[in-house]
């Protein structure tokens, strides 16, 4: 089943649990531990009561100090010029992929339920695998092949993408078939992407130090 099919079925948890994942995912472009979202995780497995101060508390930890995104931006930034991507995948460069991780966290509902979470859901979606797209110099689609890819057509679409987009099938898969128990598996599929991530920001970092 697609991605975007996926999506359109899943519950409020799903939901929230496959905008968090690629938030989670993405949490080193925005200067963010690895613990930093674990409230909201353990928040999938309740009613959702309290959602909205543990999302506060969530934007209050990963606001600015503009310094830490600023570095990720830099290094992105770097490594896109020393590989000489500035255009195609890599227009936008460092300040895009920022940009978009902060995208996800600011549009993060108040509220676990109701339309807002599925919005949330396909924001997160779209932009964790443009984020991947920009980061991969190889992969030089743009938003129709992210799309695609989330149709499930995925013909030519870079090994970083093709990861995360299994990574972001997976977490939904995870929900509908086990509900909340689901939320250990998701948060391991989370933190395996994060890891890819920041060691594909830190290689082109080293790359453009060269």
């Amino acid at each position: 089943m697609s991605l975007v099919k996926l999506i359109a079925q899943a519950d409020e948890r799903g939901l929230a649990a496959s905008g968090l994942a690629c938030l989670d995912r993405c949490v080193p472009l925005l200067g963010g531990d690895d613990e930093v979202l674990r409230p909201l995780w353990a928040g999938l497995v309740d009613d959702g009561e309290g959602w909205g101060e543990k999302v506060a508390k969530v934007r209050g930890e990963l606001a600015p100090p503009a310094s830490a995104s600023d570095s990720a931006a830099d290094s992105a930034s770097a490594s896109d010029s020393e590989s000489g991507s500035g255009s195609g995948s890599g227009s936008g460069g460092g300040e895009e992929i920022v940009l978009l991780a902060r995208r996800m966290l600011d549009a993060v509902p108040v509220e676990r339920s109701g339309d807002g979470l599925r919005e949330w859901a396909d924001v997160c979606s779209i932009s964790a695998l443009r984020i991947h797209q920009l980061l991969d110099p190889l992969d030089a689609g743009g938003d129709d092949s992210v799309a695609a890819c989330r149709a499930g057509r995925t013909e030519g679409a870079s090994h970083l993408v093709a990861a995360e987009l299994r990574r972001q099938v997976v977490v939904l898969e995870l929900f509908a078939q086990h509900g909340a128990a689901g939320a250990r598996q998701a948060l391991g599929v989370a933190t395996e992407g994060r890891r890819v991530l920041r060691a594909v920001v830190s290689r082109r970092a080293r790359g453009a130090r060269r």
